[in-house]
């Protein structure tokens, strides 16, 4: 007969023995479990936020006064592609130097029109130095390569012209003269040309394309510097009592003006939550510091792609080269550093710096190291090259790589920002307490407001084309 009270059987290990003390599993219910901030792996080095001089923005908008350019229309053009058939978008076409400005669609429209579509294989040439500019190219597709004659009789390149460029829009003139250049492709190349016979035709039936051509020649001929700003009359060295040249400095009459973006968004937190669960952490200010996170990574990229202020929609082209041969070599950072004065940082992909460094190997060389806050990066003639996850790298495995004058008093890249903004948190970030609903949730709103600007468009250079995909050699 059993009793009610009887002996508890040890449990048995998987050995088959008996548990002779506490196990873990039980013990762990009373103790205190030593734990970790909330982790998040989308944090990046965000080079670009710390490295840009921020400027106040009182007001929002931020306007950027620039002495008078005469020189406009050097772009880019955008092309309509349909299978094998490529289409010039005619409102693109304004982006030619004579075109600039011209609005007439129906003129625009029988021009593009006009265009006519040719492939060139590598090596073939496109246009030969001293012949006759009598078409205008415009490049779909691929690159092509300008070559001259140096001083001793050796041919010496000198560019690259990629998608969306164009040669000869000379063509347009009164004159257009020869080419001075030899143009040969270096890839295979999509090309759409028009002649000048053909542009003719069509100018004949638009009186207004002819005046607008005729003002935009007109142009040329007033007194500008090396870089199309207008000139300032001065005199110096001179003897006697020659009449000194009176000049004033002529401003843009419709200055860029920039204004601040937002990123927002709102955390929602349960009040049973802020109320029971905030020992050891403060469940309200973890979920705030990961938002902020967020914010600032969302921040960063807008700097680098949105397509009204960010740094790779507003390089200007004159300021934009693409790589001679794909990958990023040392005669491509010389050339992209060689554009402005007093580059102060570059940035690119991760994957980029690992494409620069394979070309160094391969010549031998070895890139420079900088001290940038306290931590050492990889550098290019001294100039850092810092990380920035942001640049996008294309499914073809190509990036770009940024080149930057910084601060205001070296009329160079900016970031913008308004301090003192009610309810601020960090620097030109507030959060704003929204109440709590029926459901018991506490809201706040977050926001960052920002922008970015460039002074004069040679602190901002761009080397496009960059492959960044390791090639078998």
């Amino acid at each position: 007969m059993t009793t009610a009270a009887h002996r508890q059987v040890p449990e048995e290990s998987a050995a088959g023995r008996a548990q002779l003390s506490l196990g873990i599993a039980a013990a762990r219910n009373l103790a205190t479990t030593t734990k970790t901030v909330p982790q998040m792996q989308g944090i990046s080095s965000r080079w670009l936020l710390r490295t840009l001089p921020w400027v106040e923005v009182k007001g929002g908008t931020y306007r950027v006064n620039r002495r008078l350019v005469y020189e406009v229309g050097d772009g880019r053009i955008t092309f309509v592609q349909e299978g094998a058939a490529v289409r010039v978008v005619p409102a693109e076409l304004g982006e030619l130097p004579l075109l600039r400005g011209f609005e007439d669609p129906d003129a625009l429209r029988a021009l593009a029109g006009r265009f006519e579509q040719r492939e060139y294989a590598p090596g073939q040439v496109v246009a030969e130095q001293g012949g006759p500019v009598d078409r205008v190219h415009l490049i779909a597709r691929g690159k092509v390569e300008k070559l001259g004659t140096g001083q001793y009789g050796a041919e010496t390149r000198r560019g690259v012209i990629a998608d969306g460029g164009f040669l000869g829009a000379e063509v347009l003139a009164e004159e257009p003269g020869t080419w001075k250049f030899t143009a040969r492709a270096l890839t295979a190349c999509t090309v759409l040309t028009l002649t000048r016979d053909a542009y003719e035709e069509t100018a004949g039936r638009s009186e207004r394309l002819r005046a607008h051509v005729r003002r935009r020649e007109a142009e040329k001929d007033l007194p500008r510097n090396k870089k199309g700003e207008a000139e300032i009359s001065l005199a110096s060295g001179h003897t006697g009592e020659p009449v000194i040249p009176g000049t004033f400095v002529d401003y843009e009459l419709s200055p860029r003006e920039y204004e601040l973006s937002v990123a927002q968004t709102v955390l929602r937190v349960h009040s049973r939550v802020a109320d029971l669960y905030n020992d050891p952490m403060d469940q309200v200010e973890q979920q705030l510091r990961l938002t902020i996170e967020a914010l600032r990574e969302r921040q960063e990229s807008e700097l680098v792609n949105n397509p009204e202020f960010g740094l790779l929609h507003n390089a200007d082209y004159s300021q934009r080269i693409s790589t001679h041969s794909g990958p990023p070599t040392p005669d491509d950072m010389d050339e992209l550093l060689s554009m402005r004065r007093g580059t102060k940082a570059f940035f690119a992909h991760p994957r980029a710096v690992a494409a620069l460094g394979r070309e160094c190997n391969k010549r031998g060389l070895a890139l420079d190291s900088a001290d940038v806050n306290g931590k050492p990066v990889p550098a290019w003639r001294g100039v850092p090259i810092l990380p920035c996850g942001k640049i996008p790298v294309t499914e073809r495995g190509t990036s770009s790589i940024l080149a930057m004058r910084l601060g205001e008093e070296d009329e160079g890249v900016v970031g913008l920002r308004q301090t003192g903004i009610p309810d601020e948190y960090e620097p030109g970030l507030n959060v704003r307490f929204m109440g709590i609903n029926e459901q018991a949730i506490i809201s706040y709103l977050v926001s960052t407001y920002f922008s970015t600007a460039v002074l004069v468009p040679d602190a901002l250079g761009v080397l496009e084309n960059v492959e960044v995909f390791h090639s078998p050699s």
